[in-house]
């Protein structure tokens, strides 16, 4: 894939302020945004790497290039697409799967958006589907009341740095009422070395309005590593519903680093739901701040760690108003000698009386060198809170796969059916297309388990 010359990285970045000057300035964006980048990275620069239990030692900042413009730029239509970006898209089903089953369609390489389309009637009705880059600019009065208030820009060293150099994503608004029934999805790839892909996502769900948002992850394999640092904040007024379905395959040097949070108001529903397969390291840790009196929240989460993986993944649900609920289902499988982490929390503040939660935590474990470990915290402070935590360590039963062998299948098939059965209360929320793909992806990880 060619790319342009604005290559913003292998120095330390923010050395000169110029660098972040000039990549705003190349943008277009308003003073506002300069700011926010230039106080964002100064917050990068004091803030320690945290503490998420994953080892973050051999990322070296300085080696990454943080933006990298494809030179064939943005079309809206398929057919200009062109060379090797397109026949990997094509390759996915994206041109498919928007003629069929998406009401909106957005491809992220490198640090920008190449590829873009959303449904006509659904822009009739006010929704707005777009690039956050173009959304900054366009849309001031919707983004600027949102942007960096969800995560504030020094909330952790990675949201830091993406607030300074974030490029690409999506912005999303669906004005009040408005429910959008087919989902509108983004498909992110990173297709250089020593890439740094920090895209950043915000969605704003009118009051009673409804949305799915499906995001799609993958990455070629090099020699040297790449690092994805990406930023999502979600708004969910009252009665609103929004789900963020990610289903992430990045290849085994990208180390996966993510912020996602959504602030939910009255009996508004917030779900998140994660497939994480792919990546050297993962952690990934949605929150949901429960802020309106009856707001709900799910995450629901699958991760798959291979040799030399690890997954960290969990959830934090904040309990913030009287009668909220949440609901966290955590399933890890470990294979290989691969790791799998659960890290959650429960918050329930002083006051809101009348919550409820509930924690689910599986691990299956395929080897006797893979791990599996959990890290939970529960921290209540409303006395009539109802909550509740199970947890479970298994392996495949022999029997299991004797009686499944014993009616024709292979050890392979046998084991690819009790681990589809065991994260099946996870895919039977995804649309049925991505459901079948999942299974497909589990199944592929599952060869070579017999023998």
């Amino acid at each position: 894939m060619s790319v342009s010359d604005l290559d913003l990285g292998k120095h330390q970045l923010g050395s000169n302020e110029e660098i972040l000057r000039d990549m705003s300035w190349r943008k277009g964006e308003p003073d506002w945004m300069l700011d926010y980048r230039l106080e964002s990275y100064k917050a990068f620069e004091k803030r320690p790497m945290p503490d998420w239990g994953g080892d973050t030692s051999e990322i070296v900042f300085d080696d990454i290039v943080h933006s990298i413009r494809p030179t064939d730029g943005r079309v809206d239509s398929w057919g200009r697409r062109r060379g090797a970006v397109k026949d990997t898209h094509e390759k996915l089903g994206l041109l498919e799967a928007e003629r069929t089953y998406l009401a909106g369609v957005t491809a992220h390489d490198e640090s920008e958006v190449v590829f873009h389309r959303i449904r006509e009637d659904l822009e009739k009705q006010g929704v707005l589907f777009t690039d956050l880059d173009t959304a900054v600019c366009e849309y001031p009065e919707l983004v600027k009341p949102y942007f960096g208030k969800i995560i504030p820009p020094d909330d952790d060293k990675f949201a830091a740095l993406n607030t300074s150099v974030w490029s690409g994503g999506s912005f999303i608004y669906v004005p009040s009422g408005v429910e959008i029934e087919m989902p509108l999805q983004a498909y992110s790839r990173i297709n250089a070395e020593n890439m740094g892909q920090f895209e950043r996502t915000l969605i704003i769900a009118g009051e009673g309005s409804k949305v799915h948002y499906i995001e799609g992850c993958s990455a070629p394999v090099y020699t040297s590593d790449a690092l994805r640092s990406a930023v999502v904040e979600i708004v969910v007024k009252p009665n609103a519903t929004v789900t963020y379905t990610t289903i992430q395959n990045w290849s085994s040097n990208v180390f996966n680093l993510v912020t996602k949070r959504a602030w939910v108001e009255e009996e508004g529903h917030m779900e998140w739901i994660d497939g994480n397969i792919g990546s050297r390291l993962t952690m990934e840790y949605p929150a949901v701040y429960l802020a309106g009196q009856k707001a709900t929240g799910e995450v629901l989460s699958v991760a798959y760690a291979g040799k030399g993986q690890h997954q960290g993944t969990g959830a934090t649900m904040m309990h913030l108003a009287p009668e909220t609920t949440s609901k966290i289902v955590s399933k890890s499988i470990s294979k290989d000698g691969g790791r799998s982490s659960y890290r959650g929390l429960v918050r329930v503040e002083n006051g809101a009386h009348g919550c409820r939660s509930h924690v689910q935590c599986d691990a299956l474990i395929l080897d006797a060198d893979s791990t599996s470990d959990s890290h939970p915290s529960m921290e209540i402070g409303a006395g009539d809170a109802q909550i509740g935590h199970e947890a479970t360590v298994s392996k495949v039963a022999d029997d299991q796969l004797f009686y499944l062998m014993s009616r024709g299948l292979s050890g392979e098939q046998a084991i690819g059916m009790v681990v589809n059965g065991f994260i099946e209360p996870v895919t039977c929320t995804l649309p049925i297309e991505y459901a079948v793909e999942w299974s497909r992806l589990i199944e592929l990880q599952m060869e070579g388990s017999i023998g």
